[in-house]
């Protein structure tokens, strides 16, 4: 195997990394559609640290090492932008955080930043636990739910009242966001994402329709936020951002920026929270050591944001789910100058790819690294780590702006449901996944429901 444990060019001469065995023109398309998860893990296993491969139009290397991923991520960014996949998503999210570059992005991260500072962020803390325990009163002992479609609608409510201000009880608009976000989530998976926007296909005018309702959704909610002035939500914050470099947002700027916090702030937590109640159904002891901890910590109280320092295993059940499940299972880079990364000459054009399910369940940094062990965390773990061993938020200037509310929001909800009830497996098969976008439960989480005694 080819472990890079030094990125030091000097001692490690550039040079054309391994390439796995592929077919002609195709390449590990077929591969990667088939099982992608499983083809990353299988070359990882097979070549190491650093493998290249091929789909039509795109060159790739896979880089697995925390060294790599750190000159990827921070020291060689100048020299690379979004890969192509992740650029497609401006179609949905605009010139957004997410894929917009250089002095723009620049520009748009000092506005944004202000709406998302210690402050801010903790005061949405009790909507979050509101709003949570709501979802939680429909909920019966002894039934079975499908959790990822109730925290599917749990988060979509959350995110709609801190970024629009906007509740369920004010007519449709949630539900109308959520449909649009299915479907153009539908559309940015699997072959769907490799068929060009401009053909007519059934797919491509659905997505079209869908970003017409969302955009009409949210260009209305500014349009009112401006009229009436700062309503405590994240729009009415971004309104408000001025700098004397950089003025302030236009409402296409808003626009991009709502509709990524919108995919952000919705279905990565969601996910989050499916994956953390799917793996205290299969680890009772652990969903057992959380309870104990709500009791000492709660007693018979919601939780606040001002007991996360409190609730340390909850915290660490959260930080295990997004290693065994990141929800952001891959990273991508376009090279546009030549650089060194890890040793190796990378032509310009190139498509650079770090993943964190891979990473994530690497055994140098993770002893056994396929069981779910929240207690890891414990002492001081994170410190001990390679910076990019663990990255379910990505890294360097480009870190996920609402790291800290997407933490907060899933410790706050997982608390507020495992107060209520204990969830339990009702198939003993491995979960099945389906890595689009984001890392999504293919056949949903089924969970069985037993009320906690008060």
């Amino acid at each position: 195997m080819q472990n890079l444990e030094s990125t030091d060019a000097a001692r490690h001469p550039p040079r054309m990394p391994h390439r796995v065995r592929e077919l002609p023109v195709l390449g590990s398309a077929p591969a990667l559609v088939r099982d992608s998860l499983g083809f990353l893990d299988r070359i990882t296993a097979e070549h190491g640290d650093v493998v290249r491969f091929h789909i039509p139009g795109q060159h790739i290397y896979l880089f697995n090492h925390p060294d790599a991923i750190e000159q990827v991520l921070v020291t060689e960014r100048d020299r690379l932008i979004k890969d192509k996949l992740t650029r497609q998503l401006s179609l949905m999210l605009g010139n957004g955080l997410l894929v917009s570059e250089g002095a723009f992005w620049r520009k748009q991260r000092r506005l944004a930043q202000p709406a998302f500072h210690r402050e801010r962020v903790a005061a949405y803390g009790d909507a979050m636990v509101r709003f949570a325990e709501r979802a939680v009163t429909s909920w019966n002992d002894g039934e079975t739910r499908d959790v990822h479609v109730d925290m599917m609608h749990l988060t979509l409510d959350i995110v709609a009242k801190t970024l629009f201000g906007v509740e369920i009880g004010d007519g449709d608009v949630a539900q109308r966001i959520g449909g649009a976000l299915d479907v153009l989530m539908g559309r940015f998976s699997g072959i769907g994402n490799l068929v060009p926007i401009v053909l007519p296909t059934p797919g491509n005018l659905r997505a079209k329709r869908a970003i017409a309702d969302l955009d009409a959704i949210v260009y209305g909610i500014i349009e009112e936020r401006r009229r009436s002035g700062d309503q405590g939500d994240l729009v009415s914050m971004m309104i408000a951002a001025t700098s004397d470099d950089d003025g302030a947002m236009s409402d296409v700027q808003l626009r991009d920026e709502a509709m990524t916090m919108v995919l952000a702030g919705h279905e990565t937590t969601a996910l989050t929270l499916s994956f953390a109640l799917h793996l205290l159904a299969r680890h009772p002891e652990v969903a057992q050591r959380l309870a104990d901890e709500i009791t000492t910590q709660l007693g018979d109280r919601p939780a606040t944001a001002a007991d996360l320092p409190k609730l340390e295993y909850a915290d660490a059940v959260v930080r295990e789910a997004m290693r065994l499940y990141p929800p952001a299972w891959a990273l991508g880079r376009e090279v546009t100058a030549p650089c060194v990364i890890g040793g190796y000459s990378i032509p310009v054009g190139t498509q650079l790819w770090v993943a964190q399910w891979v990473v994530h369940r690497d055994r140098r940094w993770f002893a056994d690294p396929l069981s779910f062990r929240p207690e890891r965390w414990a002492n001081g773990f994170a410190k001990t780590l390679p910076r990019h061993a663990y990255f379910p938020f990505g890294g360097g200037p480009r870190v996920c702006i609402g790291n800290a509310f997407a933490m907060m929001e899933a410790v706050l909800v997982l608390v507020t449901i495992a107060r209520r009830f204990a969830v339990s497996t009702t198939d003993d098969r491995p979960l099945a996944l389906v890595p689009t976008v984001t890392l999504r439960p293919k056949d949903g989480v089924p969970l069985r429901l037993t009320r906690r005694s008060a």
